[in-house]
C-alpha cells in the first residue's frame, strides 16, 4: 500500500510540474504573441508583382487599395469578398475612382477561411504568373495568414504590410485579449498541422 501511494504521489507530482510548464509555456508563448500583434510591421516594398489583402477587418482593404493606387504592384487580389460588394463601393471607402483599378483588381468570391485565402492566392498568382506578393491583413493574423500562403505557394516571396485594427491602437482589453487568444490557438494548431481539427471559421 506504501508503495502504491508512493507512485500515486510520484505521477500527481509529475502531472503538476507538466501543467505548470505547459501554462508558463503558454503564457510566455502568447505574450510574444500580443507584442508582435501591436508591433508595427516593415514598410511595404517599392515594388513586388502583386497585392493579396485578407478580408475581415478594418483597414485591410483601403490599405491595399492605396499601395495598388500609388504603383507598389500592378494587380491587387481582394480575397474573401463578401458576396455583392463591387469595386465601387469598395474604392468609395478611401476616395478612389474605380475605373481605372478597375483591370487591376480581382474580387476573389470563394474564400470563407484563411486556408481558403491561401488556395485563392495560388490560383490568383499562378494564373498570372507572380511571385512576389504584397500581403495585407491585421498583425494578429498575419502569422498564420503566411503559413497558409507559403504551404500553397512555396516558390513565392511575400512582404507582410499588416494593418493595425482600431481595437489594438487601443491597447488590450479583455475583447481584444480573446480575439489575440483565440488567433493564438488557430496559430498553434496550424503550426502542429492540426487545422483540419479547426471549426469552419470567417476569414479574420
Amino acid at each position: 500500500m506504501t508503495s502504491l501511494l508512493h507512485r500515486v504521489r510520484n505521477l500527481a507530482a509529475a502531472a503538476s510540474i507538466l501543467l505548470l510548464a505547459s501554462a508558463a509555456a503558454w503564457g510566455l508563448g502568447f505574450a510574444w504573441f500580443e507584442a508582435a500583434a501591436h508591433r508595427p510591421g516593415p514598410p511595404a516594398p517599392a515594388t513586388a508583382d502583386g497585392i493579396v489583402v485578407l478580408t475581415g477587418g478594418a483597414d485591410r482593404i483601403e490599405t491595399a487599395l492605396r499601395l495598388l493606387a500609388t504603383r507598389h504592384a500592378p494587380l491587387l487580389l481582394v480575397s474573401g469578398v463578401a458576396r455583392g460588394a463591387d469595386l465601387a463601393e469598395l474604392t468609395r471607402r478611401v476616395g478612389l475612382d474605380p475605373a481605372p483599378l478597375a483591370a487591376s483588381v480581382t474580387l476573389g468570391r470563394d474564400a470563407t477561411t484563411t486556408a481558403g485565402n491561401g488556395t485563392e492566392t495560388a490560383q490568383w498568382a499562378r494564373a498570372h504568373g507572380l511571385h512576389s506578393l504584397i500581403v495585407v491583413t491585421a498583425g494578429y493574423h498575419m502569422p498564420r495568414a503566411l503559413l497558409e500562403l507559403r504551404r500553397m505557394l512555396p516558390d513565392a516571396e511575400f512582404h507582410p504590410v499588416a494593418v493595425q485594427p482600431p481595437a489594438l491602437r487601443r491597447g488590450t482589453d479583455l475583447a481584444t485579449a480573446r480575439v489575440l487568444a483565440n488567433e493564438f490557438h488557430k496559430l498553434i494548431a496550424v503550426r502542429l498541422g492540426l487545422a483540419p481539427l479547426l471549426r469552419p471559421e470567417a476569414t479574420r
